[in-house]
């Protein structure tokens, strides 16, 4: 399984991909969103992590247009923000639920 982690925190997203190929996951870093968007286009992945605020292009952002291209590709956001609507806010609508 290939991952592609974009987060701007590098020791958050390099001890991401450490734990994940620790557990035999392919791992990419991105640390902002024109890069991270930049991958996504020329490789293939199994899944997304992804910051909800980065600079440049921000996650919600980022998001939207990869769903455009490759709307199978899940997405896990990651985000400091607390409220629902705001985790939902990336999503398309059609993939959520409240808990």
């Amino acid at each position: 399984m290939r991952i592609l982690v974009i987060e701007d925190e590098r020791r958050l997203a390099e001890t991401l991909a450490t734990i994940l190929r620790e557990k035999h996951f392919e791992v990419d870093l991105a640390f902002d969103g024109e890069s991270g968007e930049a991958y996504a286009k020329l490789n293939s992945y199994d899944l997304l992590i992804l910051d909800v605020m980065l600079p440049g292009v921000d996650g919600f952002e980022l998001a939207r247009r990869i769903r455009a291209r490759r709307c199978g590709v899940p997405i896990l956001m990651l985000t400091a923000k607390s409220e629902l609507g705001d985790a939902l806010a990336g999503s398309d609508g059609r993939h959520h639920r409240q808990l």
